[in-house]
């Protein structure tokens, strides 16, 4: 980007006046790299290797992988992004951008080639791009890097490679333990995973695809996701649980984390700033100033969701770029064809991926069409096209890929605040808090909001720092996802995932108003890092002096809960008292607010290990979480899945009698997704907690897990194969609605020969075929 803000090459250097854009286009001779940058990458490298084979998984899986990832997606992406995107990046960012473009084309040509039944047909883009770039002259130069290469400071890829090692670490240690790919402890894998790889195995075998636990229910979903796993395991031979549970997610947390950065170094015009954008999405969270395990606070950053929401990582790495490229076009950058190009396939991308992040762009791009016609007094045309771009494929999206339903999601004002207050007190989801309750538990989420936050008002010191368009694109997009906080509501709490998805640019530009009113009031680096460590202190003292234990114990009142963020809101009030006093308006202004967003700093962290020091000591985790207990697990399912997977049709139907979470039978938890996950079939019912159909029905103060099935005829018939089996029974299933194999869960056999010819067993799981 040849107009990009300029940056500094050392942390301390943040603190300083940014120089000219123009002098920071001034060409510069390149020199070959030292070998000390490739260090950090190597590192990473090692340490992904030395984690997946400590989990299981094989050398072959993870070369077959990596040179699918590096040829497949990463080279070809790079070549199309140094044709169509120009301007000054640095290696490790063009990279990232050549991977996430490489995802976007992929996904869309997969989807079209498995439509054809040539799944294989994608692996033409790689080689054409390939030969097209090495075949016409005046594209061979884009396997060089331009003039315009920009070489990072060592230790700004030091931080980047390190925040990446935190997640792979942490992914080891939360998820990797916990999430065995062996039988029965992978059982134990928490609710979502087998439905997250039920839709690979769909995806497979199927486009368009359908819900493959309740046979004929459209997937109103996010589903591209799914598409690129499916991809990715025919084009290595990997298996779907290997890239599901260890592989897949670990290419996109480290182009993630790379386009963080690169999103703040732009808007923050310094190194030290991209770096805390990063670091700062990843681990900054609201203060839970409250001892004990609780996730409603802090739960949802990105190492939260990485591995168990596919879909919210697929979209996060996917829409980094767009407002990537927003920036420029805003900005009056690079309006060229090519990247209106880049632009629509990446929305197109996101369109599929995590539809929930258009409405969230639609506001930011609405609010910079606004302030741009009020301040040029003329039509802002660029950001008029992005929103007519986006407001269509937001629609498309709505109405024809998710067929209009709501899956869930209501308008109801503070339904956030009314489940936590049910959480923090021990009473549940279901509890109907009163009124005055729900204010309290408000006050105190705004107030946690404001603490994390507050460095955005440093905006105010510079106003010609707010008024520029990337930062109230960020604004719009922030404002939008912390909205629908107060405003929405859903019985998987997934209205939060648009706060999610707003949450690295609200805390790009929070890192952004920081440094600017820091360099306005001219403190001291001592100072700011003093400032950040008294937060850090108080964010361990406050709730250890006020001891608040959640979930409450019986009969404690509520009202105890405000009691830490009492004493933090007086230590603050007290504090800016002091250094008004001492430094002046201005730098206790600065002080106080490096103070308060640092307090934010060891949030989710802290949250992680008391969640991982409950766990060890007997204490339950969070509800959203409880995993079943790995005895609980009948033997044999992944034997007697895969064996089915071998000897059947991709289009066979599979009955089976699995419906109900083991040990949740009474009442029913109807989210048993096991039986299409391992056997990559379509299943005529088993378990059908997310369809469509089943979130239609829901209302506030039902679990939507515990809802009847809605076809109680068609679930007889089911399970009648399985408790009365007789020829007629099997003939309906069989001439009726299809079935070609039983899938029987269960400690004996069913001993009729009427239930068809008995063809494999293994532990608690027989598979008979019906003829």
């Amino acid at each position: 980007m040849a107009h990009t803000p300029p940056v500094q090459g050392s942390p301390a250097s943040a603190l300083e006046p940014v120089r000219t854009a123009q002098a920071h286009e001034q060409p510069r001779r390149r020199r070959p790299p030292h070998l000390s940058a490739w260090l950090p990458g190597l590192s990473m490298m090692v340490l992904v290797a030395a984690v997946l084979r400590r989990y299981g998984v094989s050398v072959p899986d993870m070369a077959a992988f990596g040179a699918y990832v590096a040829v497949g997606l990463a080279l070809p992406g790079t070549l199309l992004v140094r044709a169509l995107y120009g301007g000054a990046r640095t290696p490790a960012e063009e990279i990232a951008l050549g991977v996430t473009l490489g995802y976007s084309v992929e996904v869309l040509l997969y989807i079209g080639a498995r439509a054809v039944g040539m799944p294989l047909l994608v692996l033409v883009w790689p080689i054409a791009v390939s030969v097209l770039f090495a075949g016409v002259p005046r594209l061979r130069r884009h396997w060089r890097r331009g003039h315009e290469g920009e070489r990072a400071p060592l230790w700004w890829s030091w931080c980047l490679a390190l925040l990446f090692a935190f997640l792979v670490v942490w992914s080891a240690l939360d998820f990797f333990r916990t999430h065995a790919i062996t039988w029965p402890e992978l059982g134990a894998a928490s609710i979502d995973m087998p439905f997250h790889l039920a839709l690979v195995g769909e995806l497979k075998h199927h486009v368009p695809p359908t819900v493959p636990m309740v046979a004929g229910e459209p997937l109103l979903y996010h589903w591209f996701v799914y598409a690129h796993l499916a991809a990715a395991s025919w084009i290595t031979g990997v298996e779907p649980l290997v890239l599901v549970f260890r592989l897949a997610m670990l290419p996109m947390l480290a182009a993630l984390v790379v386009l963080l950065g690169m999103t703040g170094r732009r808007v923050t015009g310094s190194w030290a700033g991209g770096a805390l954008t990063a670091a700062g999405t990843i681990f900054v969270a609201v203060p839970s100033l409250y001892l004990g395990t609780n996730g409603s606070f802090t739960w949802g950053g990105v190492p939260d969701l990485a591995w168990t929401s596919p879909t919210q990582t697929f979209g996060a790495l996917l829409f980094a770029p767009v407002v990537l490229i927003l920036m420029d076009v805003l900005a009056g950058r690079r309006q060229t064809a090519g990247t209106w190009v880049l632009l629509g396939v990446f929305l197109l991308a996101v369109m599929g991926g995590k539809a929930s992040y258009l409405p969230l762009l639609a506001a930011g791009l609405a609010a910079v069409a606004v302030v741009e016609a009020v301040r040029r007094r003329r039509a802002p045309w660029p950001a008029l096209a992005a929103l007519g771009m986006t407001t269509a494929l937001c629609l498309y999206a709505q109405f024809v890929l998710f067929g209009g339903v709501r899956q869930g999601l209501v308008v109801s004002p503070l339904f956030t605040m009314r489940t936590t207050w049910g959480e923090l007190t021990g009473l549940g989801d279901q509890a109907d808090p009163p009124v005055a309750a729900v204010t309290g538990i408000t006050l105190i989420y705004v107030l946690c909001w404001f603490v994390v936050l507050c460095g955005v008002l440093g905006l105010a010191s510079r106003p010609r720092s707010l008024g520029r368009p990337g930062v109230i694109l960020m604004l719009g997009i922030g404002a939008a996802g912390l909205g629908t906080m107060f405003l929405l509501g859903h019985p998987g709490r997934s209205q939060l995932f648009f706060l999610w998805g707003a949450y690295p640019y609200l805390v790009t530009v929070t890192v952004h108003g920081l440094l600017v009113l820091l360099r306005r009031a001219r403190v001291s680096l001592r100072s700011v890092l003093c400032s950040a460590g008294a937060g850090v202190v108080a964010a361990y003292l406050i709730p250890v002096a006020c001891g608040v234990r959640v979930p409450l114990s019986p009969g404690q009142a509520d009202t105890i809960l405000y009691r830490p963020y009492v004493a933090l809101s007086a230590v603050a009030v007290v504090v800016s008292v002091v250094l008004i006093a001492t430094r002046g308006a201005l730098r206790a202004w600065a002080l106080v607010t490096t103070m308060l967003t640092a307090i934010g700093l060891p949030a989710d962290l802290h949250a992680r290990v008391l969640s991982t020091v409950d766990r060890l000591t007997g204490h339950d985790p969070p509800v959203a979480a409880v995993p079943v207990a790995a005895p609980a697990v009948p033997p044999g399912a992944l034997t007697a899945g895969r064996w089915l997977r071998a000897h059947s049709d991709p289009d066979d139907l599979v009955a089976t009698n699995a419906h109900c979470r083991w040990g949740y039978e009474d009442p029913c938890d109807s989210r048993h997704f096991w039986v299409s996950a391992l056997s990559e079939r379509r299943v005529l019912v088993e378990g059908w907690t997310y369809t469509a159909a089943n979130l239609r029905r829901w209302r506030q103060g039902q679990p939507p897990e515990h809802i009847p099935f809605w076809d109680q005829e068609l679930l007889r018939a089911n399970d009648a194969a399985f408790t009365a089996p007789s020829e007629a029974v099997l003939q309906r299933l069989r001439d009726r609605y299809g079935v070609r194999w039983l899938f029987f869960e269960g400690s004996r056999t069913v001993q009729n020969p009427a239930a068809g010819r008995f063809a494999f067993r293994s532990g608690d799981y027989t598979v008979y075929e019906l003829k």
